[in-house]
């Protein structure tokens, strides 16, 4: 009778981890939507508009309206910022948003938020006309995104499956896992993801604050994107070898380190997690540039439906 042989065991070597560059994505998409505008304009049509409405002086959302003001810029597209005190009464920015719905110089707009408590923003989104509602925040864009019909998606979401998109990340049937159920994010990204499309036709399950045992949920997913705001709270023992990981997760947190005193962390644990990723979103220079990047998307979405 012969004797077996010994049989090594086989050593499974991990995927090489890939970083998703969202700045050097926004870049060419960028460049592909000059190119847009000057065909508009060598067909002598007006570049596309796009407008702000800011209430207050938050630091943050300053800082936001003046990164889309340049990105504008950049792209050939006019923009104007509309500034006013967090003391307006929601009668008076309600005609704001009356006037800029009329004005046919404007192709789309977005109010920022957060606005003061005293303004309830559900009542000021439902006030945009929904063919200039360039944020995808109007019911009537939500309700069209559920049921795969066109209109405006939510920026973030869309420059999420635009990046899956152009990194040829395959959705098709995968255990996706949301961390998130914002109306802004989780939600509809939700919905995008099962849709029948490329991205797309995953099986999606979405986590929140009230979901039990959500470590033995993402450890499933073939797919991670955390939006919950909650910084380093996806972890190495969270994921399974190979997982693709989207982090949406922009907070700021002292660090003695930096010049200024504090940087932007992720709900991802990057330096524990990336290791174990076939594909991972850094932060900053991930999803943040590409939630840009779909605004104006959606502004030359809106130009390019006006007649002149």
């Amino acid at each position: 009778m012969r004797t077996p042989r010994s049989v090594r065991p086989l050593t499974l070597q991990p995927l090489p981890m890939k970083i998703i560059d969202g700045k050097n994505t926004a870049t060419a998409i960028r460049a592909e939507i000059k190119d847009k505008v000057c065909e508009m304009t060598s067909a002598g049509l007006r570049p596309p508009h796009l407008a702000a409405i800011i209430v207050g002086h938050d630091g943050g959302s300053e800082a936001y309206v003046a990164s889309k003001a340049r990105a504008c810029a950049d792209v050939g597209f006019l923009s104007t910022v509309l500034r006013f005190e967090d003391s307006i009464t929601q009668d008076r920015l309600l005609e704001e948003v009356r006037k800029l719905n009329d004005d046919h110089n404007i192709d789309g707009f977005i109010v920022q938020l957060p606005l003061p408590r005293h303004i309830d923003p559900n009542v000021i989104i439902e006030a945009i006309d929904p063919a200039k509602d360039v944020d995808g925040f109007h019911p009537v864009n939500v309700g069209k995104t559920a049921i795969g019909l066109p209109g405006f998606l939510s920026a973030t979401p869309a420059g999420i499956m635009e990046l899956l998109k152009r990194y040829d990340i395959d959705t098709k049937g995968k255990n996706c896992v949301i961390l998130g159920r914002s109306n802004i994010v989780g939600k509809p990204l939700a919905t995008l993801l099962m849709q029948k499309s490329r991205p797309g036709n995953a099986t999606v399950t979405v986590c929140h604050s009230a979901t039990k045992d959500i470590a033995d949920i993402t450890r499933r997913a073939d797919i991670i994107i955390a939006a919950m705001g909650a910084p380093g709270f996806v972890t190495a023992d969270m994921i399974k070898d190979g997982a693709v990981v989207i982090d949406v997760g922009t907070t700021r947190i002292p660090d003695p380190t930096a010049k200024s005193g504090s940087r932007l962390c992720g709900d991802v644990d990057f330096d524990n997690v990336a290791p174990k990723c076939s594909y991972i979103t850094p932060v900053p220079g991930g999803v943040g540039p590409m939630t840009i990047v779909a605004l104006l998307q959606n502004t030359l979405k809106a130009a390019l439906s006006r007649k002149s």
